[in-house]
């Protein structure tokens, strides 16, 4: 699964062709989260509540961003990095 993105110990990650709704999967400290890109709302798993923060607050402001990549990756072309949380 490539990552695309790595901040405060968070990887963004995004898996080729795969299922709807539009996602991403968010991992910190052996846990997993994922995350409707659309709605922003947590599909499953969990992470600490302040890497969920930081990962929702980093979506929020790469969220059309997010859209590209899953459009390339619903392709299969290679995914491009977004931006960290600086």
């Amino acid at each position: 699964m490539p990552e695309i993105s790595r901040f405060y110990g968070i990887v963004i990650k995004m898996y080729f062709g795969d299922h709807a709704p539009p996602h991403f999967h968010a991992e910190y400290g052996g846990s997993e989260m994922v995350v409707d890109i659309e709605t922003l709302g947590v599909i499953a798993g969990r992470l600490p509540a302040r890497a969920t923060g930081l990962v929702m607050e980093w979506a929020a402001l790469h969220q059309d961003a997010l859209r590209d990549d899953w459009q390339l990756a619903s392709n299969l072309d290679p995914l491009e990095k977004i931006d960290p949380l600086a």
